[in-house]
């Protein structure tokens, strides 16, 4: 059998995938729902439990230890154990020695619009599963062995399932496909599979991480989350896409995917650009980004954040001829701030919602929900910048002036009508009535760095440092009485907000405390992984346990103070 290789870790965090499949491994078959055995869990047309997979030993029930690599699944119990491997994005192989395997229909009803129907397929022997919910079928092929199979063609509620006892070696593949393929054939032993399965890992690994080091012990698994969560193209997803997650926020948000691109644009530039333009393929008649994208689903009820031209600062250059798309596609998505979202007169965009910032319950948005913020408006200065250097470069000069003047402008009504000469301010969209609130986002116009006077920036690294906890910055003041550990944007640390301040911090003039906030951060992913957020007190992981933006966000840090190291030379590196 083969020796593990690889960074080590439980599906109950990380579910075991590969890269192009929209299937994975996981005891998470719904949100915050764990089952007590691993499921091959689907997420076409959204999340899915499809088959639960139960060891046996004697025809019962095994206690068997489950762990993973990239490239193996593995249950042991003493010396017996079963291994799965993917040998492409839609067919995995799985075989056991002294354990036997029972594959049983997560659902056991069926119904005429819901559920598993279950048959032998006379052509080739096999097993198939159609299952309603993914609209797809899910084969099982005998290699070696013996099995038994019970359900098949039963109508209603019914157990359906295939038995492979464990009294001598098996071995099976299963596949999950749409109408009809032809018999599962392979010329490729599981050896071979685990070999081809671990160099692509390795060289996707490679590829994004080509820095990494001892002091970057989060880096590989980092890589095996985004690496994983990738899917390849299918229904609404036109391109390569890297999903927030496959667990239960298995989409891709708007703003999410910035974070993604800037992670994998250095060793995968084509990948990168996929995840920056793949939400523009969806950009309504208005210039709206929606406010997600999955496999058979598109949102437009809220957007997000623009901060896309931050975002494109960092992935530049960009390739011959791409300039004059990415402009066009920018200036739709910045316009529908500045005439769909701003009232007549009135200078600053609004959110209709705290969703639509990204930081959807902040206290900023508890006195009114239609706002005009202070990050919003650093965020369209940031993106109107970046419009005039992409105007400038397509000789188009008369534009590159019109977004320098526009951004100019904002800046100084942010300046002088949102600063209270201590602090950012948030204004109703309605009456004009202003507030201050004691979440993080208040501080989020420290990403226009250099463009804040000093006496603002210094204001703002101040107040950012009174957020910062033994882990990280919490998103809401810790001594706040609206703070809870498990508030979502009202207190846990997350991977957005810690890279947009610590990049604004340095570029304001504030290395010292940004490699403070990197460190922490860093520190935080080596010892809770890449969760959806972070108790900012505790350090424990919060909701989705396996979020690519948090691999990415570390992915992020850990190059660029990799980076700063070596700029050092022999004695940075000794610090």
């Amino acid at each position: 059998m083969t020796v593990a290789a690889g960074p080590v870790f439980s599906p109950r965090e990380i579910p075991f995938s590969f890269r192009g499949s929209w299937f994975g491994f996981s005891p998470v078959i719904a949100e915050n729902t764990y089952a007590p055995d691993v499921h091959l869990v689907s997420h076409q047309t959204g999340m899915h439990p499809i088959l639960r997979l139960i060891p046996t030993a004697a025809g019962a029930r095994a206690e068997t230890i489950l762990s993973a690599t990239p490239h193996e699944l593995t249950w042991t119990c003493d010396d017996r154990r079963i291994d799965l491997a993917y040998e492409t994005p839609d067919t995995v192989r799985m075989r056991g020695e002294g354990l036997g395997l029972r594959l049983v229909a997560a659902d056991s009803v069926l119904t005429p619009f819901s559920g598993p129907y279950f048959y032998a397929d006379p052509g080739d022997g096999s097993w198939v599963f159609t299952v309603y919910q993914t609209g797809r079928r899910y084969r099982v092929t005998l290699l070696a062995g013996h099995a038994e199979s019970w359900g098949e063609q039963a109508l209603g509620a019914a157990v359906r399932g295939i038995a492979l006892p464990g009294d001598e070696p098996w071995e099976i593949a299963v596949e999950e496909y749409e109408t009809a393929r032809a018999p599962y054939r392979s010329e490729s032993g599981f050896e071979q599979v685990l070999t081809a399965a671990r160099a692509g890992f390795e060289s996707f690994r490679d590829a994004v991480t080509p820095w990494r080091s001892d002091r970057t012990p989060g880096a590989e698994l980092a890589a095996y989350v985004l690496w994983s969560a990738t899917v390849r193209p299918a229904g609404f997803v036109a391109r390569p896409a890297v999903l927030m997650s496959k667990h239960w926020m298995d989409k891709v948000w708007s703003w999410d995917h910035c974070f993604n691109a800037i992670a994998l644009a250095d060793g995968l530039p084509e990948l990168a650009r996929d995840q920056f333009r793949l939400v523009f393929d969806h950009q309504d008649a208005a210039g709206a980004l929606p406010d997600s994208v999955t496999h058979s689903e598109v949102l437009y009820n809220f957007v997000k954040p623009p901060i896309h031209g931050w975002a494109l600062a960092r992935l530049r250059p960009l390739q011959d001829g791409e300039a004059a798309e990415v402009y066009r596609l920018l200036e739709r998505w910045t316009s529908f701030w500045l005439t769909r979202r701003r009232v007549p007169g009135h200078e600053f965009a609004h959110y209709q919602h705290g969703n639509d910032s990204g930081w959807d319950n902040a206290t900023t948005f508890d006195p009114e929900r239609v706002v005009e913020t202070a990050d919003l408006a650093a965020f369209l200065v940031l993106q109107m910048r970046e419009l005039a250097r992409l105007a400038a470069e397509l000789g188009l000069m008369d534009a590159a002036a019109a977004w320098s003047r526009e951004a100019g402008r904002m800046r100084e009504a942010l300046l002088a009508e949102l600063w209270d000469g201590d602090r950012f301010v948030a204004r109703s969209a309605h009456s004009g009535r202003t507030w201050s609130s004691s979440s993080l986002l208040d501080l989020m116009p420290i990403v226009l760095g250099e463009e804040l006077p000093e006496p603002v920036r210094a204001s703002l690294a101040a107040r950012i440092e009174t957020h910062l906890t033994e882990f990280g910055l919490a998103t809401e003041l810790p001594g706040s009485p609206d703070y809870r550990d498990d508030g979502y944007w009202r207190g846990p640390i997350w991977a957005p907000s810690t890279v947009l301040i610590e990049d604004g911090l340095r570029r304001a003039g504030y290395p010292d405390l940004a490699d403070e906030i990197s460190a922490r951060f860093r520190a935080l992913c080596e010892k809770s992984g890449f969760a959806e957020n972070f108790d900012a007190r505790s350090g424990a992981g919060l909701r989705d346990r396996a979020y690519t933006w948090t691999a990415s966000a570390y992915l992020i840090l850990a190059a660029a103070h990799e980076h700063r190291l070596t700029l050092a030379g022999p004695r940075g590196l000794m610090a």
